[in-house]
């Protein structure tokens, strides 16, 4: 028996004589959903109906019948499993009652303890993530023969060659803002020369390596996650393993060195680019001409702001790749996953450069450096 709101029952309809029930012949399908649905409304309501000289039946058909709510007689064996099929798909009642969602006073201490569950989970992660890394490092100045110099060539190519051109427009566009905007509030007092060093000191010691660090990021972080997702993806990963080869070998350290490596390069262009336009700002706005504008910044600035900038540059370096190779790995087997984790690791990067930047202005104003 089918249950409500239709009943199967074997009875013939000669067996039936009051209600006339509309008997049903031929095929009831999608083809002829209009005359059976018309056949049934002529009929009396609640009348059965007959489907002893039905032939075929498809979904559409048992659809229509289960839908209808009369109760059905003469279905053979393989009618009545699709119409208790189709049954059972149908919704059963309305929408459920809406309730009031009364929230306690203790659920934002359970949402802030899940947050903080997940930060410590994943910070775990990370951290178990960058002892692989350093034990990989270890093995391999050991054995600095186990280093593929030509993954290392290629990713410098990409992350260091590829993106002077943008590290330099950038570094040049700073230095005519800083002259440009340095120049109008010096005026006031009559101290446009000193426009110089603010430049220098500006673009030196901070802005030139952090800007830098920040395009690096968006760069190479999600060309890093983009790059290992996909492979991840296409279990290129697994098969690495399986053929006894190291992925953080094979993909995480060359991407890391060659990040160290030229990002110093990149801050020293951008350094460079942005004193060529301060300078050439300053001698436009203010008069100050390029050798004028060399023998301020040489008697002022000394080599060490350059030394500071610089140095920041291989910590921000591995933060970069650590994080791009880390979402990378992270990927799952679908396309969200990899957009998601690519995002992830240009914000998580970016953030973590300006905290560290922050840590070393706090490091060096400490030491007096």
């Amino acid at each position: 028996m089918i249950s409500a709101p239709f009943v199967l029952v074997t009875e013939t309809l000669a067996e039936i004589e009051a209600g006339r029930p509309p008997a049903l012949s031929g095929r009831v399908t999608l083809s002829t959903l209009d005359e059976v649905r018309a056949r049934i409304a002529r009929s009396q309501a609640g009348a059965p109906v007959d489907l002893s000289a039905v032939t075929r039946l498809d979904t559409a058909g048992a659809w229509l019948l289960a839908s209808s709510g009369r109760p059905l007689r003469g279905a053979n064996d393989a009618q009545g499993l699709l119409l208790r099929t189709v049954q059972e798909s149908l919704p059963t009642g309305g929408a459920p009652p809406s309730r009031k969602v009364h929230h306690r006073a203790g659920d934002w201490l359970a949402q802030v303890g899940i947050a903080v569950g997940a930060v410590v989970s994943a910070t775990g992660r990370s951290l178990g993530f960058v002892g692989l890394v350093m034990a990989g490092l270890a093995s391999l100045l050991l054995h600095p023969r186990r280093l593929r110099l030509t993954a290392l060539v290629h990713h410098m190519q990409e992350v260091g060659l590829n993106a002077v051109p943008i590290v330099a427009l950038m570094g040049f566009l700073i230095g005519v803002v800083l002259a440009f905007q340095g120049a109008a509030q010096l005026r006031q007092f009559g101290a446009e020369v000193f426009v110089v060093d603010l430049i220098a000191v500006s673009i030196l010691r901070e802005l030139g390596i952090l800007l830098t660090a920040i395009i690096v990021a968006g760069r190479s972080a999600s060309a890093f996650t983009a790059a290992i997702g996909s492979m991840k993806m296409r279990e290129e990963i697994d098969a690495m393993r399986v053929l006894g080869l190291d992925p953080l070998a094979l993909l995480v350290l060359p991407r890391l060195l060659a990040l160290v490596i030229v990002l110093p390069i990149l801050g020293f262009v951008a350094d460079l680019s942005g004193l060529i336009g301060g300078g050439l700002m300053a001698w436009t706005q203010l008069g100050i001409s390029p050798s004028q504008f060399r023998t301020q910044l040489l008697a002022d600035v000394g080599a060490e702001q350059a030394l500071v900038g610089l140095s920041k540059a291989p910590v921000f370096a591995a933060i970069i790749a650590l994080v791009g190779c880390h979402q990378g790995l992270q990927v799952k087997g679908d396309a969200e996953s990899l957009g998601m984790h690519t995002s992830r690791a240009v914000v998580i990067a970016i953030f973590l450069v300006i905290v560290m930047d922050a840590l070393f202005s706090v490091f060096f104003a400490v030491w007096g450096v």
